[in-house]
């Protein structure tokens, strides 16, 4: 997959907020989670939106794990919703 690096890593930062509904993260996790959808990131990059998300308040870190906070919940959902739209605007058919 290719696209605009500041595009991916907004990608990426809903793919973290996703995953953390459901377990702590770890970089090593998330690069490998990453990966596996096409993502081209590294554990650099990995690290630093991880911790700009611990700075915006969305993921709190406890030794080599983060986990998502109220905020980040609410952001995601918040997400979901704008989300939805856009793919429900997106899929639909050209009317002429």
């Amino acid at each position: 997959m290719i696209m605009l690096a500041d595009v991916q890593n907004l990608f990426i930062r809903i793919h973290m907020l996703h995953l953390a509904q459901t377990e702590d993260l770890t970089v090593t996790d998330v690069l490998t989670r990453l990966e596996a959808l096409d993502y081209r990131v590294g554990e650099r990059e990995v690290k630093q939106e991880l911790e700009r998300l611990t700075q915006e308040n969305f993921l709190t870190s406890h030794n080599d794990q983060f986990s998502i906070t109220g905020a980040g919940i609410n952001e995601f959902k918040e997400i979901q919703t704008v989300l939805n739209t856009v793919c429900s605007e997106v899929g639909e058919k050209n009317k002429v």
